[in-house]
């Protein structure tokens, strides 16, 4: 009896954005067909892997690749980052979730904080070959975390780089220029955030004093990525969600964000015992 081969999903393209933040071009022409902006795939690195979730950062239908950029953060993404081109991923299945919807709007903002960025892009992109004006505001403590900055400045027709210490664009906080600009005449169909939780929270709540429609992505949530294991269970409008099928982009105006947060805080100590195991693992087959 003839064992099926596994299929395989070679990297084709490395490339590192920022000490922490990697970016790879994967080999996957059915998910490349189909994938959209806000949508993501599950992965493995190999087949006694973790399952894990990272959103497709971009698409290329004719080379059949499909992109992703991750931050190393835990036990799967430090394996991850320890791979190289030519090197194969054992899973890449998708795309999953529900692609962003961007009919209809003229005129948006994209905020995309820190490695949420990578999220914020292909929607960006995306409104931009639509005919929309996009105006985005992304992020980051200081220059040497700043990702994609080409990137944006392509698809955008005002592009506001934030930095908290000032040593890129502007100091202070994405919510800063955001405020400047609806309070400087800037009228917008819609406001779309991507990154971390507390972020996404503030700027929901400031849209919402200007009375402008909001939707944030809650990839920071999600876990397992199909809906079974219930880590990114969201109460949303006073109902019960969850990021990975009902997702992952919702009403921010209507998200209980510190729900979310305190959910989120409860896996960091799992998540770093299992980090550092792996981290010293790779040290040893280094040496």
């Amino acid at each position: 009896m003839c064992r099926k081969e596994v299929p395989m999903y070679p990297i084709l393209h490395k490339k590192i954005l920022n000490p922490t933040v990697i970016q790879m071009d994967i080999l996957a022409p059915l998910v490349a067909k189909k994938a959209q902006a806000g949508q993501f795939i599950i992965l493995r690195t190999d087949a006694d892997g973790e399952r894990i979730p990272l959103t497709v950062a971009d698409y290329d239908r004719d080379a059949g690749t499909v992109r992703i950029i991750f931050q190393k953060v835990g036990a799967t993404t430090a394996k991850l980052a320890a791979m190289n081109e030519g090197d194969a991923l054992h899973d890449f299945a998708g795309p999953l979730g529900r692609a962003t919807e961007t009919e209809g709007l003229r005129k948006a903002a994209v905020i995309g904080g820190g490695v949420g960025c990578a999220i914020a892009y292909p929607v960006a992109k995306k409104l931009h070959e639509s005919g929309c004006e996009v105006h985005a505001v992304v992020g980051f403590r200081n220059r040497d975390l700043v990702i994609l900055e080409d990137d944006f400045r392509a698809v955008s027709d005002r592009y506001v780089l934030m930095s908290d210490d000032g040593s890129a664009g502007e100091k202070g906080l994405v919510t800063d220029a955001l405020r400047r600009l609806i309070e400087s005449g800037e009228n917008y169909d819609e406001v779309i955030a991507i990154g971390p939780l507390v972020m996404m929270k503030f700027v929901s709540a400031l849209t919402k004093e200007y009375g402008i429609k909001t939707v944030v992505s809650m990839n920071p949530v999600m876990i397992d990525g199909t809906g079974m294991c219930g880590g990114c269970r969201l109460t949303v409008g006073g109902k019960t969600k969850f990021a990975c099928v009902d997702g992952p982009e919702f009403d921010g105006h209507e998200v209980d964000f510190d729900e979310a947060m305190k959910r989120g805080a409860m896996y960091r100590e799992f998540e770093r015992h299992a980090h550092e195991k792996t981290c010293n693992l790779l040290k040893t087959e280094e040496n």
